[in-house]
């Protein structure tokens, strides 16, 4: 067992100002690695907002740019970054929802294109078609974003298990109706329900990173992101984010990652046990 202290980066992205997104970025990665925080977790698509259109025609590639930018981050502030970005891919001229897992060298060990694809931002990315793990200095890490953890795509989550994550990192941008408020709770069955159901049957952590502020441009415009971030395992709550409408915000998680001996098809009546399988 290896313990990883996590910070959840809970951060204000402005759509279309990447420079300023940037910015709160990298001041935020600074303060997780003052608290000693082994690996800074960011939002989908920081660098120009979830479905901005601005991302369609400025998307860079990883490596790329922005993908540097997060590189540099990690490099000199030695930690683990994993982060969304919007990415430009060369060879099809097609954009992808991607998150990167960077190691504290700056080296990019992990790229995932989201799959599960909302319907409504099908002009901005396309359907990833890879999912992997990682192995690290703290245990073997699974990256998945947002939507692929809803209740119809869990298979997805599944599948990292399956692969062997002793955790899994999901960047995300979930959003609320405008008048949503404080003291609404927006995710608890959307969110805690799934990730409870990968915890309880992979025994292992699920922490999602979401974003801040209020959308501009695209098909959701006039909703916002409050925050609320969460991670969880098969006890239940380990950390919650304040529900945020304006500034950016950051919470610790300090978890053992445990490797698992079953495998394989020794996985099916683990997931038989939950009711999963018939």
């Amino acid at each position: 067992m290896k313990k990883i202290k996590i910070a959840l980066c809970q951060l204000l992205i402005e759509g279309g100002e990447v420079d300023r997104n940037f910015e709160r970025a990298e001041e935020i990665i600074k303060t997780a690695k003052k608290s000693n925080a082994d690996l800074a977790l960011l939002p989908e698509c920081m660098d120009f907002g979830w479905t901005h259109p601005e991302g369609i025609k400025s998307a860079q590639p990883i490596p790329g740019k922005y993908s540097k930018l997060i590189s540099e981050y990690a490099k000199k502030n030695s930690i683990y970054i994993c982060a969304g970005l919007t990415e430009k891919c060369n060879e099809s001229n097609k954009n992808f929802n991607t998150a990167i897992l960077v190691n504290n060298k700056g080296e990019i060990i992990l790229k995932y294109r989201k799959i599960n694809i909302l319907e409504k931002a099908f002009n901005f990315y396309e359907v990833g078609q890879k999912l992997e793990v990682v192995d690290t200095d703290f245990g073997k890490i699974g990256v998945n974003i947002c939507s692929d953890n809803y209740r119809d795509s869990i298979d997805i989550g599944f599948t990292l298990g399956r692969m062997g994550a002793e955790i899994i990192l999901s960047p995300s941008s979930w959003t609320v109706d405008y008048n949503i408020i404080e003291g609404t709770d927006p995710y608890s069955l959307k969110w805690e329900e799934p990730f409870s159901i990968i915890s309880k049957i992979f025994k292992i952590p699920v922490v999602s990173t979401t974003s801040v502020g209020y959308i501009v441009g695209g098909p959701f415009e006039g909703k916002k992101m409050v925050g609320c971030s969460l991670a969880l395992n098969q006890n239940g709550i380990l950390v919650k984010s304040d529900f945020n409408e304006f500034s950016s915000d950051i919470k610790f998680l300090e978890v053992e990652l445990k490797s698992r001996e079953v495998k394989g098809t020794q996985i099916g009546p683990m997931i038989t046990k939950e009711g999963f399988l018939k």
